[in-house]
């Protein structure tokens, strides 16, 4: 597997991270992005570093770091939310308003049979997610959200609790029905930086959001 280079520089990489590839290795092993680190050299001594994570069925821009300065850099810039993120959704439905706002606060719970989820949770950690539909087709519409923060699980709680239509192929949050994945694509991201150009970078539509009918965000 060819790993798709969105945005290199000295200190950054932005890849495409393939949806199903998970960024840390699994437990059971298997596949994961590490196999791919040190190919992402690029002649560089270290490997680069993933900055901030993508669930394993998210598609799209995963930015890595090329030395522990920009790492620390970065990650600062992540927790002080200077960092732009878009994302694309599609929707295992339609919601009745079409614009908006998501504030829900989220929480980790875990039991013996479901495992590890998120839920809305009063006392929990604060979560913003602006979101407006793009387009419907077939019963389902095409999202896109802007998370002011980075929360596990945020957009996924957020579409199902809060738009009310969880996310198409989710089988946590949903069903698992419909597509062969969570149908979540990281399309952009930006990232400031003091004294040179801003990190930028775009990821193309995945080939199956397309094949459901959504050939543009």
């Amino acid at each position: 597997m060819q790993i798709p280079i969105l945005f290199e520089d000295a200190e950054a990489l932005v890849i495409d991270k393939p949806a199903g590839l998970p960024i840390d290795r699994p437990r059971a092993g298997g596949a994961s992005l590490a196999d791919h680190l040190d190919e992402l050299r690029l002649g560089f001594q270290r490997p680069p570093v993933a900055v901030h994570r993508l669930d394993t069925d998210t598609s799209g821009c995963l930015l890595l770091a090329r030395n522990p300065k920009a790492l620390k850099r970065f990650a600062a810039a992540f927790e002080k939310r200077l960092v732009g993120k878009r994302y694309l959704a599609i929707l295992a439905g339609v919601p009745e308003v079409k614009e908006g706002t998501v504030e829900l606060a989220l929480s980790k719970i875990s039991s013996p049979v479901k495992g590890w989820r998120i839920i809305p949770a009063r006392k929990g950690k604060p979560a913003v997610s602006h979101w407006r539909v793009l387009a419907e087709h077939g019963g389902r519409a095409l999202v896109e959200f802007r998370p002011e923060t980075g929360r596990t699980h945020q957009l996924r709680v957020h579409a199902a609790s809060g738009l009310g239509v969880p996310l198409l192929g989710d089988p946590v949050y949903g069903e698992a029905k419909g597509a062969q994945r969570t149908m979540l694509h990281a399309v952009d991201i930006e990232v400031a930086r003091e004294g040179k150009g801003a990190i930028v970078a775009m990821a193309p539509l995945p080939a199956d959001f397309i094949a459901l009918g959504f050939g543009h965000g």
